[in-house]
């Protein structure tokens, strides 16, 4: 089987599923709807009522994130850690690609089914949970991603390869 995969420097925290099924999804399901803040959802409300079209959308957004950022800044301050469940093992991700990625280091068991958590380095900066299989002890493939997480995977995935082709057309320079 041939995979497709591109150099990503990304970090990875995962368990196997089997330790804790139940939790797991439940923090698979809060990810998911981590953008469905009181901000958002008043911005949601705000569009559907047509509110915001005499808005510049790209000032509105970075308005939204400024507000985000000063409430993540407020829960620092009053050492509110968001509540994530423990993971055993985090390994660097070696690459990536649209549906695989590798792991750094040999330590999946083949066919065991993991849970995992990936702090995503797009704007904005959040966590995705994933659910995968390992095929050998170091390649995985994601078996269950939320649509969004799969759409901003896909974009990092061609971010990073437009780098890694500038970069290999300045090396040939």
């Amino acid at each position: 089987m041939s995979v497709r995969l591109v150099k990503a420097p990304i970090d990875i925290l995962f368990s196997e599923v089997e330790t804790d099924k139940e939790a797991y999804m439940r923090e698979y399901e809060q990810l998911s709807e981590s953008d469905d803040d009181p901000i958002n959802q008043w911005l949601k409300l705000a569009r559907a009522k047509g509110e915001t079209s005499d808005t510049d959308p790209v000032l509105l957004n970075l308005m939204v994130e400024l507000h985000k950022k000063i409430d993540a800044l407020e829960r620092f301050l009053k050492n509110e850690e968001p509540k994530r469940v423990s993971l055993t093992h985090e390994v660097a991700i070696e690459s990536i690609g649209f549906e695989h990625f590798k792991l750094s280091e040999d330590i999946l068991q083949k066919g065991t089914v993991y849970y995992g958590r990936v702090s995503m380095p797009v704007h904005p900066k959040r966590d995705v949970g994933i659910f995968f299989i390992a095929l050998d002890s170091s390649l995985a493939k994601i078996t269950k991603i939320h649509e969004r997480d799969e759409r901003e995977w896909g974009a990092y995935l061609t971010a990073r390869e437009r780098v890694l082709i500038r970069e290999a057309r300045e090396s040939k320079e």
